[in-house]
């Protein structure tokens, strides 16, 4: 058995689904995969079974369109590895060692608990991402230097983690309904639980939304909309002990604000810096 279990959840959206998988086959770690189809009905099914795949497989089909949350839930308890990959269908792998990598975070006395491919560093008190605090290694970019960045939460385009916390954690909370929120939850449920969350650079391609447009939001895009307001309120009156949330330290909290002002004439980076330590940069107020 593989050390390593890829879970995807799938409904419809045939050529996300074969894009990725293509994409998969140079990966360098060995894995099995997981696939959970929510009823598809555009051949995603046969198209599965025949598939010529180079690592082991194994699908389970619903009758119906269970949501991405529950058939996440139900595509690790089918899985065997030490670890546990949950990855998005409407992505493309660029880089033959991004499991690798994502292994890699979690190993070492300062393994993190949850590593990704993107994420962001600070969330709100109401449960949203800070737009300029988000760490990425999109392949179009820009994206990360470093080789691995801390973040406050992991975005559920890939999440990567010990089958044993998955255990510990319960899984994903399915309260949050079909799509939105499990993500941060799961997220800050491993902060909680004592671990760091990282996004590791292992340039990938995302065809936004696929898998939202696909497994989740069967109905109007307001309705989807009124899920995701329902999720970040579930989210931040869940965790309201640890919000706001920020994990960069004082310094880059500076650096970060002083970028985004306008530079005013005659005015010195030493004295920006000062106005930045006295505005006490931390919480709803900063940047």
């Amino acid at each position: 058995m593989s050390r390593v279990s890829l879970v995807m959840a799938v409904f419809n959206q045939l050529p996300l689904t074969r894009a990725c998988l293509e994409s998969l086959r140079p990966t360098t770690v060995t894995f099995d995969l997981v696939v959970v189809d929510n009823g598809s009905t555009d051949g995603t099914a046969e198209f599965l079974r025949a598939f010529p795949y180079p690592f082991p497989f194994r699908a389970h089909q619903n009758q119906g369109n269970l949501g991405l949350i529950r058939a996440l839930n139900q595509g690790w308890r089918l899985a065997g590895g030490e670890f546990v990959c949950f990855l998005h269908n409407d992505t493309e792998m660029r880089d033959p060692r991004w499991l690798e990598r994502l292994v890699a975070a979690l190993q070492g006395d300062r393994g993190a608990g949850l590593a990704g491919l993107y994420g962001a560093r600070r969330v709100r008190r109401d449960g949203r991402y800070v737009g300029r605090t988000i760490v990425h290694c999109l392949a179009d970019g820009p994206g990360m230097r470093e080789p691995e960045v801390e973040v406050a939460a992991v975005d559920g385009v890939c999440l990567f983690l010990r089958r044993s916390l998955l255990e510990t954690l319960g899984g994903f909370d399915e309260g949050y309904g079909f799509f939105h929120g499990y993500d941060r939850d799961l997220s800050f449920a491993v902060r909680e639980a004592g671990g760091r969350c990282v996004v590791v650079n292992a340039p990938f391609i995302h065809r936004g939304g696929g898998t939202r447009g696909s497994v989740a939001a069967e109905g109007p895009l307001a309705d989807d909309r009124a899920r995701r307001r329902e999720a970040l309120a579930r989210f931040a009156a869940k965790w309201r002990h640890r919000l706001p949330s920020d994990v960069r330290r004082p310094a880059q909290r500076i650096r970060d604000w002083l970028s985004s002002r306008p530079i005013r004439k005659g005015r010195v980076p030493a004295e920006e810096a000062r106005s930045a330590r006295a505005c006490g940069i931390s919480g709803e107020g900063g940047p």
